[in-house]
């Protein structure tokens, strides 16, 4: 909206000179992270105290021996703080003919809706076991991660065509296989894996917010790296044009981030449901799929990627083959907890972590 306002102003009107900035993909890429960021904070607590007037609050299951009387009552779809934000603030600074944008933006859409779905559902009921099934939320998930996958393959891809079908490896030069029609299932695959891992991870005050900011910073930087022509030249990446819009979505998902963490810290305000997690899982898996950088998140999600892991090998190997748990509890941050370590001590610990995987991420744009 401003770009195109400021184009506006200077074709037309010969506005001043530094509209210019409106045109550099750094200076949006700020202004979105702050736009989202102050937006964030202004509506936060007002949307806070309708959920909680609206008795729109989280129904917390009881684990025994770890203690959850503090958080019920909480109010949760605190989620759609992020996405009223990430709308708000991205809305103002993208440029609305970039295909990479409605991408983004229909994945956070979607998969924020069917969270949004999942939750209400759990509020109805009054338990954690009435919102959607297992299956339906892998087949919403599915419907769309499908539409996507053939629509990277169509003559309507904002990619080229030498990139539509390509698998790339972190750490390795060019690409490793030609998945073809492969890429449908495999797109499918990483939308599931990715989305519910960091629905999974969103179990912790904080916990699953700053790793996912952390995930959208790298992978910000290596848009806008495959969006410019001498730095990909100069890193040996393949040039995708216009995908340096993305670098503009993930700094607007981080101001959103940040903006919801005010209130997500311990002990929460608000918890971001499964309106908010599967939102954010959503978009990383398109982001990383409209760059051909879906393994990357291995290591960049990893903190996701051993939330997941945990839940499977406890729920298909443990319980499911062997008959016992393997883990005290699962996602794995509940053993932790379980053994006696602090929801704050674990968190941060995560927080640590994630970063440290972000940095080991960025070593992969130069160490090829």
């Amino acid at each position: 909206m401003l770009t195109w306002l400021a184009n506006l102003l200077r074709e037309e009107l010969g506005g001043p000179g530094f509209l210019r900035l409106f045109n550099y993909i750094s200076f949006r890429t700020v202004m979105a992270a702050m736009t989202t960021f102050v937006v964030s904070l202004i509506i936060g607590g007002r949307l806070i105290r309708f959920l909680h007037l609206r008795r729109i609050r989280d129904v917390v299951e009881d684990y025994g021996v770890i203690d959850v009387s503090n958080k019920r009552g909480t109010p949760t779809m605190g989620g759609l703080l992020m996405i009223l934000s990430i709308l708000t603030g991205y809305g103002l600074w993208f440029r609305p003919g970039n295909p990479f944008s409605w991408a983004g933006l229909s994945a956070l859409l979607w998969f924020g809706l069917v969270g949004l779905m999942d939750d209400w559902g759990k509020l109805k009921g009054g338990s954690g076991k009435h919102g959607l099934s297992q299956g339906a939320k892998l087949a919403l998930q599915a419907l769309y991660a499908t539409g996507f996958a053939l629509w990277l393959l169509s003559a309507w891809s904002p990619l080229p065509e030498a990139l539509q079908s390509q698998l790339y490896l972190p750490f390795v030069k060019g690409p490793v296989l030609e998945l073809g029609w492969w890429s449908v299932p495999w797109t499918v695959l990483v939308f599931l894996s990715v989305s519910n891992s960091v629905n999974f991870a969103d179990g912790m005050d904080g916990l699953a917010v700053v790793p996912a900011a952390i995930s959208f910073m790298v992978y910000a930087v290596f848009a806008y790296v495959l969006g410019n022509e001498v730095y990909s030249q100069y890193l040996q990446f393949e040039y995708v044009r216009g995908v340096g819009e993305l670098a503009v979505l993930g700094g607007a998902v981080i101001g959103a981030g940040l903006g919801f963490l005010w209130y997500n810290f311990f002990p929460a305000q608000v918890f971001m449901g499964d309106t908010g997690s599967m939102a954010l899982g959503g978009l990383l898996a398109a982001v990383m799929l409209l760059m051909r950088q879906e393994v990357l998140f291995l290591i960049v999600g990893g903190v996701f990627v051993l939330e997941g892991a945990s839940v499977l090998i406890q729920e298909k190997i443990g319980i499911g083959i062997l008959g016992r748990r393997i883990f005290y509890r699962a996602p794995i941050h509940h053993a932790f907890e379980h053994r006696g370590v602090a929801e704050t001590k674990v968190v941060i610990r995560f927080w640590i972590i994630a970063l440290f995987l972000g940095f080991l991420g960025l070593l992969s744009l130069k160490i090829r």
